[in-house]
């Protein structure tokens, strides 16, 4: 693979997307169906001889060059796509915002008084930007969804698993997926079919659309109607049924992905962490403290109820579609447009608490869920979402193609 150590990138670059301590240009090997498209990469993915930061100073001071490179970027150029250079995320991926304090925030072009959203701040902003087709980011609980919604964009995480995170630091093994945003449907898909290995043609059934009516209970009544109005120009043509999808609430959902997401972090981190606390920004070294913390048999109950909810949630789709249907379940993104860059500590913590409740389903049940760009609120971007069953991503990356043509 071609490697080249410098880019015209970042005199391109007026949004601070693009990482300045890990210059790579990595051009098409040959042509394909993504010929022509430029990409970043979330700087958590390793690029052979090429520095990961993983948004950390700390973490690039004290560990060596990768020595491999994740294996989906050699796909993606023998599909004919050009990685321009590696792109910002939040600190050790650890947050929801897009706010680093070592390397800087993101602008998000769509609303550039607000936050970006994160962890795949860079990779969303690239993208808004116009800097590139589409940007690989990464999703443990909501690093794609969030930015996309925040950001006016198209968004994936994919079925837990699914896309092999091998030459990638990892945040919570149980959440971490890769992603990918782009600004149209068709961009979405092709890189779809590139990284999944493949195509709609064998795709013989229809969606079958439910929405949940606790998701949009949580949302604030002029944002649940503007989004309400936009699901009624889209789905014109579909017959939409109402569900809940807690029997508990949402609340104790998104508390259980809390704890296992914290003990995970602590797990694989701790040891390293536990020396460079000091170097940490605020929010992030805080976080790590809550984690070092942990009660294990909290933990351990967590995890047990992760699993019942991740069998609840797959099995819940099963029975809602049928052998004509594949189930889709319609929800907000965010349930809020991105906050102010003004906004207070406590604020950014309340929005992000709330936050969690939403984006806490797909990734407790390993699910695949794209972010679709179809409303605005008070002249900011708001996202409304999709998610299908378990290894139905390609199915769902089609769906989201076809409502947008239709």
């Amino acid at each position: 693979m071609k490697i080249q150590s410098q880019s015209n990138i970042f005199e391109l670059d007026k949004v601070g997307a693009f990482c300045k301590h890990a210059p790579v240009n990595i051009p098409a090997s040959q042509e394909g169906s993504l010929s022509g498209l430029s990409y970043g990469l979330k700087d958590i993915y390793d690029v052979a001889g090429i520095p990961t930061a993983f948004g950390s100073p700390a973490w690039l001071k004290t560990h060596s060059l990768p020595k491999a490179t994740a294996a989906f970027v050699e796909t993606l150029s023998h599909a004919g796509a050009n990685l321009l250079g590696k792109t910002h995320t939040d600190e050790l991926t650890y947050s929801i915002l897009g706010i680093n304090v070592h390397y800087g925030t993101p602008i998000n072009s769509a609303s550039p008084q607000r936050v970006p959203g994160g962890s795949s701040s860079g990779s969303a902003a690239a993208v808004a930007a116009g800097l590139v087709d589409f940007a690989i980011g990464s999703d443990t609980g909501g690093s794609i969804r969030a930015p996309a919604s925040f950001c006016g964009l198209y968004g994936i995480r994919t079925s837990h698993g699914l896309i092999s995170l091998e030459h990638a630091r990892p945040l919570a093994k149980s959440f971490d997926t890769l992603g990918w945003f782009a600004k149209d449907p068709s961009t979405l898909l092709k890189v779809g079919e590139v990284l999944l290995n493949e195509n709609t043609s064998n795709i013989r059934k229809k969606p079958k659309y439910y929405l949940l009516r606790d998701c949009f209970q949580l949302v604030p009544e002029p944002i649940a109607s503007s989004l309400q109005e936009k699901i009624c120009v889209l789905f014109s043509k579909e017959v939409i049924e109402e569900i809940s999808i807690a029997p508990e609430t949402l609340a104790q959902w998104a508390e259980t992905f809390r704890i296992v997401q914290a003990s995970e972090i602590w797990e694989e981190h701790g040891q390293w962490a536990g020396q460079h606390l000091q170097d940490f920004g605020p929010g992030i070294k805080e976080r790590f403290e809550i984690a070092k913390s942990l009660d294990p048999e909290l933990a351990l109950t967590a995890r047990a109820e992760k699993n019942r909810i991740e069998q609840y949630l797959r099995g819940l789709l099963n029975s809602l579609g049928d052998e004509a249907t594949e189930a889709i379940l319609i929800l907000p993104s965010t349930g809020c447009i991105a906050p102010l860059l003004t906004s207070s500590a406590s604020e950014l913590e309340q929005i992000r608490k709330q936050l969690f409740q939403l984006l806490c389903i797909a990734g407790l049940g390993g699910l695949p869920q794209v972010s679709l760009p179809i409303s605005h609120y008070e002249n900011a971007p708001l996202g409304l979402s999709l998610i299908a069953n378990y290894q139905q991503d390609l199915f769902l990356l089609n769906t989201v193609k076809q409502l947008s043509i239709n």
